[in-house]
């Protein structure tokens, strides 16, 4: 069901002004170096005036929380820089090109960089650093919806805020210009405007790689217990690269445990995924245990443990990521059926509405 929403009944019109994002490209960077034609600065605000800075490079540090511009102090807390006059106009910061304005902002331990660009922009480096560009269209398009989705939940939570996003795997992946092509801006094009969400507001639109053959249900997954992230079957437990298998030693578990070093299931969800192990004399959680490994080396939770070679264990599993909501693989694989984006998008959040924001 698509419906024409006004800002209004969806957000208020200064949580949405404009359409753009503030992501986080990089956070406690010793310095911002930046790179554009006709560099100007400016404070941090959309209509701020801006000032050139007259050459194609400068450098923005931090001391005793006071910005430098290329070594000289000014006297604002948080510096803008733009290339050009163009809205597409590049810029580069720290070896990362992107497009819009970037934002350097003292942090905790350094500076913050932040991309602040348009919605649309912004989502075409997303759907190319979350999803491989040959995909079907039909699975980049449901991939672009849900981030989309998923970046207007994070605005509006996260409103008024530095930034609304960080650019890595524990938000949205984000890589800027680099992994831009022409199936991802066309997928985002074709899509504009469009969300899912639950009682007229954009859901938490999760996604993950592979699921093995089912999702996982939002509370069991990330302790969100939400009515549209259910478990539900998927068709990528069909595919090889579903499968995976992990030795590990007893010195990686030597961390984790309290005397000499075991590993023991304690607990699984209802779809076997599991919830909590014993390593050692200690009781894990699941999702601790996998962010001490690696999110990379243990790829999911579904998993078994055997004994492994040289006292080590053995892990065999299925998956790749946390199994709630969106499952990419699932979504390509369903794609090739010829289920449209539209299909695909109701089976991995049931109950959702397809709308038009903009």
């Amino acid at each position: 069901m698509v419906r024409l929403l006004g800002c209004a009944v969806l957000l208020s019109t200064t949580a949405f002004a404009a359409e753009t994002m503030r992501i986080a490209v990089q956070q406690d960077a010793s310095q911002a170096a930046v790179e554009g034609q006709a560099l100007s600065f400016g404070e941090d605000l959309d209509e701020a005036p801006m000032q050139p800075i007259g050459r194609a490079k400068a450098v923005v540090t931090v001391a005793k929380g006071r910005l430098l511009l290329d070594g000289l102090p000014v006297s604002i807390d948080s510096i803008r820089l733009r290339a050009g006059e163009e809205d597409d106009a590049l810029i580069v910061v720290n070896g990362v090109r992107v497009r819009g304005d970037v934002v350097v902002l003292p942090g905790v331990t350094g500076l913050t960089i932040v991309n602040v660009l348009p919605l649309e922009e912004y989502l075409a480096g997303v759907l190319g650093s979350e999803m491989p560009k040959s995909f079907l269209p039909e699975a980049l398009k449901a991939q672009a919806i849900a981030a989309r989705t998923y970046a207007l939940n994070k605005k509006l939570e996260q409103y008024g805020q530095p930034f609304h996003l960080g650019s890595s795997v524990i938000s949205q992946v984000y890589k800027g210009l680099a992994v831009e092509d022409p199936r991802t801006h066309e997928a985002v094009l074709a899509t504009r405007g469009r969300v899912l969400t639950w009682q007229l507001q954009p859901i938490e639109a999760y996604f993950h790689s592979s699921c093995g053959g089912h999702t996982e249900s939002g509370i069991d997954a990330l302790n969100r217990d939400l009515p549209y992230l259910k478990s539900v079957s998927c068709p990528c437990a069909s595919l090889p690269s579903s499968s995976w298998s992990l030795s590990v030693s007893p010195k990686e578990l030597s961390a984790l445990s309290n005397g000499k070093p075991s590993l023991l299931v304690q607990g699984r969800s209802p779809t076997g995924r599991v919830k909590r192990v014993q390593v050692g004399a200690r009781s894990v959680d699941a999702v601790q245990f996998r962010e001490r490994l690696g999110y990379m080396k243990l790829k999911s939770l579904d998993f078994s443990v055997s004994k492994g070679a040289k006292d080590g264990w053995l892990l065999e599993g299925h998956g790749f990521g946390h199994g709630a909501g969106l499952c990419q693989w699932g979504a390509q694989v369903l794609a090739g059926k010829g289920w449209s984006f539209e299909k695909i998008l109701e089976h991995y959040y049931p109950g959702t509405e397809l709308q038009t924001l903009y």
